[in-house]
């Protein structure tokens, strides 16, 4: 049997179409999101915390949570509405990195900032 992700265990990768496809909507929605977000290298950590092996689980629901609110284009405000859109996953996202923060390392925020690094 192959080894469950974190996405699996959450449920969160069979209703956005598996992992794969988990990572590339993160993936396209930071770059689309990067100028709206101001923090979005904390958001890239977290993406990366949420796959560490040593962050404990209710912090990787948390997680996940928040950037499956981020990455699913149904919410509260549609991301489309230019001003507003990302205001909402702001929010969210916001309150879910200070309820982890102490789980974020700072190899989190390091491959978070290469990540990001190349995409400039």
């Amino acid at each position: 049997m192959a080894e469950r992700t974190v996405f699996d265990l959450f449920g969160f990768a069979d209703k956005v179409g598996g992992e794969q496809e988990v990572r590339e909507k993160f993936w396209r929605t930071a770059k689309k999101a990067a100028r709206h977000v101001p923090f979005m290298e904390d958001v890239v950590a977290a993406y990366y915390c949420v796959l560490d092996a040593n962050t404990p689980l209710r912090a990787k629901g948390i997680l996940v949570a928040a950037l499956g609110y981020f990455v699913l284009p149904v919410d509260a405000i549609p991301d489309v509405i230019f001003g507003l859109g990302f205001t909402d996953d702001i929010a969210v996202l916001s309150a879910a990195i200070a309820a982890v923060r102490t789980h974020i390392t700072p190899a989190h925020k390091a491959a978070a900032k290469d990540a990001l690094a190349e995409d400039a």
